[in-house]
């Protein structure tokens, strides 16, 4: 990966807001193929940014993002099964419709800090995120696919984890201005 690429990833890495939206900025055609919609064990950092415990039924949702047809993002949300009576009831009648749309048009929800992450090869996430984006796409995910970003939303204090993890051909488009934030004085 050339510098070019490495800058053009940490932009998206960073951009603030509705990846979603600044996606379907970068094409004439964004759209969320649904791989799956289950219950599902929680991964640690899942567990740990939930701060839930072991037991309890949670719901996961992976998603592969696509532009003009091409995958360039897989990710993954997880929220404890308690939150879709509440607050994240709305995820249940989500399908293809993305997230970003019920994440940023709610002034109620607030999302942590944007955390980089890189993904380890041998980890389950990894070993998810391969064979269902070959089953999706019918070739393999690209090798340098390992760079995510995660981050917690919350509403009415129920937490929602998004886990992000960009394809390298992402970083040839650009995500739009970052808003830098500005001091206070």
């Amino acid at each position: 990966m050339g510098i070019a690429d490495r800058w053009g990833l940490r932009a998206w890495l960073r951009a603030p807001g509705s990846l979603s939206k600044r996606l379907a900025a970068t094409g004439a055609r964004f759209e969320v193929q649904v791989l799956r919609q289950t219950t599902a064990p929680l991964r640690p950092q899942e567990r740990a940014a939930l701060g839930l415990p072991r037991r309890g039924l949670t719901v996961v949702r992976e998603v592969l993002l696509r532009v003009d047809g091409q995958p360039l993002v897989w990710a993954r949300s997880a929220v404890h099964g308690d939150s879709l009576k509440g607050p994240w009831k709305a995820l249940k009648g989500l399908g293809s419709r993305p997230l970003g749309h019920l994440l940023y048009d709610d002034p109620r929800i607030h999302r942590s800090e944007l955390q980089p992450r890189r993904v380890t090869r041998h980890g389950a996430t990894h070993a998810q995120m391969q064979r269902q984006w070959r089953e999706a796409t019918g070739t393999e995910a690209p090798a340098g696919m390992q760079w995510s970003r995660n981050s917690v939303f919350r509403r009415h204090g129920k937490l929602l984890r998004v886990m992000e993890l960009f394809a390298p051909a992402v970083a040839e488009r650009h995500p739009g201005p970052l808003r830098l934030k500005r001091r206070r004085r």
